[in-house]
C-alpha cells in the first residue's frame, strides 16, 4: 500500500521555516503523543540545525500515560527538553515558558549583562498537519489567533502570535516530507488524520487499523465494540459494522461508514488511550 501525500504548499512551508529561523530563539516542535515517531518530521532536525528545541508531545490525553514518560525520558537522555500536554485542558502548560528559558538562561543572562532587562522570547512552533499546533497556541496564548479543525492544512499562512509582554510565537503550516520510506509510519500518519481522508481507501486503512490494534490492544476493540476478535481483520470490521448498525439496502455491511467510524474513534480517543509507538530501546 503506497501512501504519498505531499502538495506544494509544503515545499513553500519549508523554505518560509528556513528564512525564518533567524527572527527566532527556539523552536517547539510538536509531536503527537501517540505516534512520536511518525509525526516527527525527518528533514526538520536537518533544516532547524543548532537552534534551541522544546519538544511537545501533544494530545497526551489521548495517549497511554506510562508510554508517555518513556518518551520524555527518551527525548531528555538525548539532552532534549520535552513536555507532554493537553491542549484542551491544558495540562503542564504553566511549566511551558519556565522550561524555555531554562533552555535559553545562557542567551537570557547575556542580555541582562548587556542591560537588555525586558527581552521578548521568539519562537516558532513546527509539526506535521494535525497535530494540533494551533490548539496549542490558542491555548498558551488564551486567544483564537491561530485556526483550528481536526483535519489537516488548516493553517496556510505565517501568523505572530503575543502570548505576553515577554514572549511571542510564529505558527507555521504542517509540512510532511517528500517520501515515507516506512508503511507504518505512513499508516500512522493516516489513523491520526495527518494525511487527507479525502485521498485514501479508508476501507483499507481502517483493516490495517483493526489488524494492528488487534495485536497491542485487543481490548480496545472488544470492549468499545462488544466483538470477538477474529483473525480476519475484515470479519471484524464486518461484525462492528453489523453491531453498530452500519447496514445497507439487502442487509450488507456499510463498510465505509464503519471504517470511518473505527477511525474516528480512535482519534477521539474512544477506543481508550493507545500509543502505536514506543522508543527503541
Amino acid at each position: 500500500m503506497d501512501i504519498q501525500w505531499y502538495p506544494g504548499h509544503m515545499v513553500k512551508t519549508k523554505k518560509e521555516i528556513v528564512s525564518n529561523l533567524k527572527l527566532v530563539d527556539l523552536v517547539i516542535e510538536i509531536l503527537d503523543a501517540r505516534i512520536p515517531i511518525s509525526s516527527k518530521n525527518p528533514d526538520l532536525d536537518a533544516l532547524l540545525n543548532d537552534k534551541p528545541r522544546l519538544v511537545i508531545l501533544n494530545k497526551s490525553d489521548l495517549a497511554d500515560e506510562r508510554s508517555t514518560k518513556q518518551w520524555i525520558n527518551y527525548f531528555k537522555g538525548r539532552n532534549i527538553q520535552c513536555l507532554d500536554v493537553d491542549s484542551t485542558s491544558g495540562k503542564n502548560f504553566r511549566n511551558i515558558y519556565s522550561t524555555i528559558k531554562l533552555i535559553l538562561k545562557e542567551k537570557i543572562d547575556k542580555k541582562i549583562e548587556r542591560g537588555i532587562k525586558n527581552y521578548t522570547i521568539r519562537a516558532m512552533v513546527v509539526g506535521i498537519p494535525n497535530v494540533g499546533k494551533s490548539s496549542f497556541i490558542n491555548k498558551i496564548s488564551k486567544k483564537s489567533n491561530a485556526k483550528t479543525g481536526d483535519k489537516p492544512g488548516v493553517t496556510r499562512s505565517k501568523q505572530w502570535i503575543k502570548v505576553n509582554g515577554e514572549f511571542e510565537l510564529l505558527d507555521t503550516p504542517g509540512v510532511l516530507w517528500p517520501k515515507f520510506d516506512d508503511d507504518k509510519v505512513a499508516l500512522h500518519l493516516t489513523y491520526t488524520r495527518a494525511i487527507k481522508d479525502e485521498i485514501l481507501d479508508n476501507v483499507e486503512i481502517a483493516l490495517k487499523f483493526i489488524s494492528e490494534i488487534s495485536q497491542i490492544s485487543p481490548s480496545s476493540l472488544t470492549g468499545r465494540y462488544g466483538i470477538e476478535l477474529k483473525e480476519s481483520p475484515y470479519e471484524n470490521l464486518s461484525e462492528i459494522g453489523r453491531k453498530r448498525g452500519c447496514i445497507v439496502k439487502g442487509g450488507e455491511i456499510d463498510t465505509e461508514r464503519t471504517a470511518y467510524m473505527i477511525l474516528d474513534d480512535f482519534r477521539s480517543g474512544k477506543l481508550g488511550r493507545l500509543t502505536l509507538e514506543l522508543p527503541e530501546e
